[in-house]
């Protein structure tokens, strides 16, 4: 039985946030190993420390637009590109906002 940081069972195919990034993914595997639990995360295909994940009930979990789409796991590289662009056309001033005082 792998607990997570709260003492509560992770089963498989049960969602987790990483408490120090804030990462959620569905739990695909769990091993015990020199006695510490871990948990392996379906988005990153990477181990975390079960004591360092916190269950999440499926109300909790939000969708990103370009990763958690159920019906495509594939990022969008073009669409994040143009976000870019859009980003690097802005100007910036030190003459947009003044602090008060």
């Amino acid at each position: 039985m792998v607990l997570d940081a709260r003492d509560i069972e992770i089963p498989l195919d049960s969602y987790v946030r990483y408490v120090d990034t804030g990462t959620i993914g569905k739990v695909v595997d769990e091993k015990t190993q020199d006695g510490i639990d871990w948990v392996k995360l379906d988005k990153t295909n990477m181990w975390y420390r079960a004591k360092l994940v916190e269950l999440l009930d499926k109300k909790d979990i939000k969708k990103s637009a370009y990763y958690d789409r159920e019906d495509d796991n594939d990022v969008d590289v073009d669409e994040l590109k143009e976000k870019a662009m859009k980003f690097e056309d802005m100007e910036l001033s030190s003459h947009v906002a003044e602090g008060g005082g």
